[in-house]
């Protein structure tokens, strides 16, 4: 029998099996692929949950979570999610979106990904930059976010930020999509209501076998998503994000991302901007032709 051995001197016993039922539980129902060096990170996080529920051991909460508690069950992913965001983030990406839509023009509904939404920042970017290819507040564009972890896409929502997360942007830029916040609500912001009118936030387990994704989408940011799912994954992912996009779509990735393995679906463009395969485009084509 291999040994099990507590991890350290803590507040909750803490063994390497314990730490090994979290990292199978959660590859299983998120597709995150946690390596042994997230063993600190992982008792951090869910000691909060064992206090909050007041259960006294890991063993006792993550049987808990195998008789399928579904509200623990959101808890326990929402505490293992990493939600690192910032308004245009890894800023080359934009302009390039900003080109793309002006290529397709407003003469019919263009359809946009924001796959892994986190706290809304890359959502209300790609907003900011419809508005700004379009010259309207009102352009011919529909954002679909979505993120697996409830507690952020409330915030997305809301759009309300802490006046701090807009002081790098340009001045010029806050003044026309934020409203800043008086009284009680001083030292924050708030987008501003034409953006929030151009999203639909939503829940989405990317592991999921089908997504509610019923419209061809122009593009797809994927971006420092990846990194967290094994090949497979990815390239299960990958091969339904290919089955989504329309033949000039365009797939958006996180800078430390490569798709080399996913050659038969995308073909890089530029820096982390990928399209189509050869072979998938012209399929993508002949279907559009008998529309």
């Amino acid at each position: 029998m291999a040994e099990v051995k507590d991890i350290g001197s803590r507040e909750f016993h803490f063994t390497t099996q314990d730490f090994q039922r979290v990292r199978k539980m959660i590859y299983d129902h998120a597709g995150i692929a946690l390596s042994e060096s997230k063993q600190e990170l992982v008792y951090s996080r869910l000691s909060r949950r064992l206090r909050a529920t007041g259960i006294p051991t890991f063993g006792e909460y993550l049987a808990l979570l195998e008789q399928s508690d579904a509200g623990e069950w959101e808890a326990f992913t929402n505490s293992l999610t990493t939600n690192l965001t910032s308004f245009f983030r890894e800023p080359h990406h934009f302009p390039i979106l900003a080109e793309q839509l002006r290529n397709i023009g407003q003469s019919r509904p263009i359809v946009l990904w924001c796959s892994a939404s986190s706290t809304g920042e890359e959502a209300y970017s790609m907003a900011m930059t419809a508005i700004d290819a379009f010259n309207t507040f009102t352009p011919n564009v529909k954002i679909i976010a979505t993120d697996l972890d409830t507690n952020v896409l409330d915030t997305a929502r809301k759009g309300v930020y802490a006046l701090e997360r807009v002081e790098k942007l340009d001045p010029g830029l806050v003044k026309r999509f934020f409203l800043k916040g008086t009284g009680s609500q001083d030292g924050y912001v708030k987008v501003r209501p034409e953006l929030h009118n151009l999203i639909t936030f939503r829940k989405l387990n990317l592991l999921d076998a089908t997504w509610p994704i019923r419209d061809k989408v122009d593009a797809i940011f994927c971006r420092n998503v990846m990194i967290y799912f094994d090949k497979d994954t990815q390239l299960a992912m990958l091969k339904k994000m290919a089955r989504l996009l329309g033949s000039d779509g365009l797939l958006y990735t996180g800078h430390s991302e490569s798709l080399y393995h996913a050659e038969a679906y995308f073909k890089l463009r530029g820096k982390t901007v990928y399209e189509l395969s050869p072979s998938l485009k012209k399929i993508a084509q002949s279907q559009v032709a008998k529309v």
